[in-house]
């Protein structure tokens, strides 16, 4: 059921800050050291060649972990753009019957599906180093809602294994967000699970500012290609600690629900 033009998202997505992904650099090849050695000093020159391959392999090593750091970080702060969307504030009804079933939204364009609770509204958007976000979320006002941010990659990143394991990454994506550490302390963000399936990452983890309510956080992480270049596709479904009981189910079904065709 296409919805696109009944309603108005009335948070100003364009006038939100949102950060690109850069390209890595491939890795260049050190010097071949030489082959053959003579006389007394051939001891000394298989140590030495042995070495420059100890030093050169350290450096690949240390250079593909700093890529895959500088490419973790990037979708980090793609999340935490995700999730610091305002309440939204619905201008008008949608135009269908409201139904115990889900709802199907369907993006011919970027080519996905997502089912969305009866009732919620949708609004969307092309802010600056994004392709697009479609945001859903409940007619009363409410921080709970879905969000679909497709952002275009570099010609390096292939598929989600570019970023690690989903455990690998579930871990860093956490840990970068969390700063519970600081002096006086910071947001507070907890791994609660991470798993692969249906061809996306799955990643579900808490945040919680000092004197605020836990926020909790359902992610799904996919990417294709369009015909010219690959695509990230992250959906991230949010809601409050104290509103678990009305949101939490609807939020995590329809996170669940995404799919790519």
């Amino acid at each position: 059921m296409d919805w696109k033009g009944n309603l108005k998202c009335m948070a100003t997505v364009s006038s939100l800050h949102f950060p690109t992904l850069w390209s890595l650099h491939s890795l260049s090849t050190a010097p071949t050291p030489p082959r053959e050695c003579r006389g007394s000093s051939s001891i000394l020159c298989v140590n030495r060649t042995q070495s420059a391959k100890k030093s050169t392999t350290t450096s690949r090593i240390r250079c593909q972990d700093q890529s895959l750091t500088k490419r973790r970080e990037a979708l980090i702060q793609i999340f935490f753009s995700a999730i610091s969307f305002p309440s939204f504030a619905a201008t008008s009804s949608a135009e269908t019957d409201v139904k115990e079933d889900f709802l199907v939204y369907s993006d011919k364009e970027n080519k996905f599906n997502i089912s969305i609770p009866p009732g919620w509204l949708f609004g969307t958007g092309e802010p600056d180093g994004y392709k697009s976000i479609t945001a859903f979320y409940p007619k009363e006002a409410s921080t709970s809602n879905v969000t679909v941010v497709i952002t275009g990659l570099g010609p390096d990143f292939t598929r989600l294994e570019s970023f690690g394991t989903v455990d690998a990454f579930a871990e860093t994506l956490v840990s970068g967000l969390d700063r519970s550490w600081q002096r006086p302390p910071g947001v507070s963000a907890k791994l609660l699970n991470s798993k692969a399936g249906n061809g996306l990452y799955y990643i579900e983890y808490s945040l919680q500012n000092p004197g605020e309510s836990r926020r909790h956080i359902f992610s799904a992480i996919g990417m294709a290609n369009n015909g010219w270049y690959n695509r990230l596709y992250t959906v991230t479904g949010q809601f409050l600690e104290e509103e678990s009981e009305k949101y939490k189910s609807k939020v995590e079904k329809s996170v669940k629900s995404f799919r790519l065709f």
